[in-house]
């Protein structure tokens, strides 16, 4: 006779099978894959899958670099040999930008701009502190954001009038710079140094700040974001950021070749 508790369905947990489904995703590529391409391999909606990457990239189990996650070291041990565990490797930017992310509470963003494009190379967020979605792509988008306004500051003059001819201001929001022109003006009264405030002038809702990193001749900056319901954290954040970047760049492994 067959019982009730042999025949029973095994209770199954979505959210772990949801979570498995991107890391088969993230293991199908050899050289990583951006959040959007892994949500619609995984069949998950992207809000979904962007909560499930934070989470797995807090735990370790994943790492983001140059916008496509990748396994992490914690994924690297669950296939390893008995006793054995991965080396820690060394600082990677996003392991530098997650010590100022929980010290500040907020997102944190790092940018170079290299070979005539933006490049973001490392964010670290939270699920509590989710980053801003890149609905628009960053690279073409700098004279929307803190930390693409903050590096188009940095150009020589030539350097910034090419950018801005491959890749034309347009507004992406009511709040966003309107024509090329506000945009030069706005970048020629920024002082030396001092952070780049851009309020929804990217994503609704949102306000960054951005600061100048001094890397030798790499031109990079560091940014931070909080939803517009708590700007008045922003000044205070990104001043303690500013504050701590000679120690961050003597302290860590700061890798960005930079």
């Amino acid at each position: 006779m067959t019982t009730a508790s042999s025949t029973a369905v095994p209770t199954l947990i979505g959210s772990v099978q949801r979570a498995l489904r991107l890391l088969e995703a993230v293991g199908a590529h050899r050289d990583g894959a951006p959040a959007k391409q892994l949500a619609r391999e995984a069949g998950l909606p992207l809000p979904t899958a962007y909560h499930l990457l934070r989470t797995l990239t807090h735990e370790g189990y994943l790492r983001r670099e140059n916008g496509v996650f990748h396994f992490g070291a914690a994924a690297e041990n669950l296939i390893a040999a008995p006793g054995v565990r991965s080396h820690p490797r060394p600082a990677s930017v996003a392991d530098s930008l997650g010590y100022w992310r929980d010290a500040i509470g907020a997102p944190v963003y790092c940018a170079v701009y290299c070979d005539g494009e933006i490049e973001l190379i490392a964010v670290a967020d939270a699920p509590d502190t989710p980053a801003v979605e890149e609905w628009a792509s960053f690279r073409e988008t700098a004279h929307a954001h803190a930390i693409g306004q903050c590096l188009l500051a940095q150009l020589d003059e030539r350097a910034r009038e090419d950018h801005l001819d491959r890749h034309p201001v347009r507004p992406l929001t009511r709040y966003s710079v309107r024509d090329r022109a506000t945009l030069l003006e706005r970048l020629r009264t920024l002082r030396r140094g001092e952070p780049v405030i851009e309020r929804q002038e990217y994503a609704l809702g949102t306000v960054c700040a951005a600061i100048p990193v001094m890397a030798g001749a790499t031109i990079a900056a560091m940014a931070i974001s909080v939803p517009l319901d708590r700007e008045e954290r922003l000044l205070p954040a990104v001043e303690q950021l500013r504050g701590e970047v000679a120690s961050l760049l003597r302290s860590f492994v700061f890798s960005i070749s930079i």
